[in-house]
């Protein structure tokens, strides 16, 4: 074997990501509980004039409706310490059943908490509340950033929340019912500049189609994928339950791409473009890039993909 998954991670090594996001995410670990808070609270109010973030489907909040009506028959302070609890990682079973749900549920809880704050049925942030001095930093932060990455952080954010995982020992994920693949007749394919590698393509073409038998077909079966500034995620199983999870709905809309040959006959591909999340719908186009390391057969044995810096890196195609 030519290629091991560290190394194929340094194809296309100029390719330049959005290191302010994890920088940013990194510093809002740091701000204590109420800080975290308010600034998830300030920028959901202030992106929500710029940003609409979608209602989440009955379906998908149905698993989380009893903790959703526990929280909402509390007092106001009991309220505040529950959303403390969460970001102190405390473990309570509000906590602790929180850190068993899936990324969306995650989502749909914090959209329905800050309705309801608006709305005067939960407890918001106290009148009057100044942000330290640590947080109005991180604020600013967000703020300059794109609404890609905006997203990205308080996506990431509220996903730590909730008791460590690595804690609990055996527990049941809960997850949102998996949306069925889209019928053919359905589909569209894409085209992308300077591409029309088939594993490419029909990698793209499926997942618009929430399709995943189908992606994970065109893995190897040591192939691996990695998220957006996480590790690589290895082996088939493990990619195929990440794409169940963690990628419904998305859309995929590439740009452009270039193919370079490696070596032992294996095959690079950079491909770039946009990604649209069911979270903020058609108004917020993630700047993406993805890299593909294919092995002579044409399977997929590593695919990475990036957010990236800038705009301007989705010509970025250069090795």
């Amino acid at each position: 074997m030519p290629f091991t998954i560290d190394a194929a991670r340094g194809i296309f090594p100029n390719t330049l990501t959005a290191d302010a996001v994890p920088a940013t995410i990194a510093r809002f670990v740091q701000l204590n509980a109420e800080d975290q808070l308010a600034l998830i609270w300030f920028a959901y109010t202030e992106m929500g004039k710029t940003i609409t973030i979608a209602a989440p489907g009955a379906a998908n909040m149905v698993l989380a409706e009893g903790t959703m009506n526990e929280i909402k028959n509390l007092s106001f302070p009991e309220q505040t310490q529950v959303m403390c609890d969460l970001a102190n990682r405390d473990d309570t079973p509000i906590c602790r059943a929180y850190a068993s749900w899936s990324v969306n549920i995650k989502l749909g809880f914090w959209y329905q908490l800050g309705q309801w704050m608006e709305q005067g049925t939960v407890a918001p942030i106290p009148e009057g509340y100044k942000l330290s001095a640590n947080a109005s930093a991180v604020l600013q932060s967000i703020r300059g950033l794109e609404s890609g990455q905006q997203i990205t952080v308080l996506r990431n954010a509220v996903v730590g929340m909730g008791y460590d995982t690595s804690q609990m020992g055996s527990y049941t994920k809960v997850a949102e019912p998996i949306v069925p693949p889209s019928a053919p007749s359905a589909r569209t394919s894409v085209t992308i500049e300077g591409v029309s590698n088939p594993t490419v393509v029909n990698y793209v073409n499926n997942m618009n189609a929430n399709d995943f038998d189908a992606v994970i077909e065109l893995f190897t079966a040591d192939g691996a994928l990695q998220p957006p500034f996480q590790r690589p995620i290895v082996g088939k199983d493990n990619v195929f339950k990440y794409l169940r999870e963690d990628c419904q709905n998305l859309k995929l809309m590439p740009e452009r791409g270039v193919t370079e040959p490696a070596d032992d006959g294996f095959t690079q591909i950079k491909v770039t473009g946009k990604v649209q999340t069911p979270w903020f719908g058609a108004g917020v186009g993630m700047n993406m890039a993805w890299r593909f390391l294919l092995n002579p057969e044409g399977k997929i044995f590593f695919v990475a993909i990036d957010l990236l810096a800038s705009p301007k890196e989705l010509l970025n195609l250069a090795r």
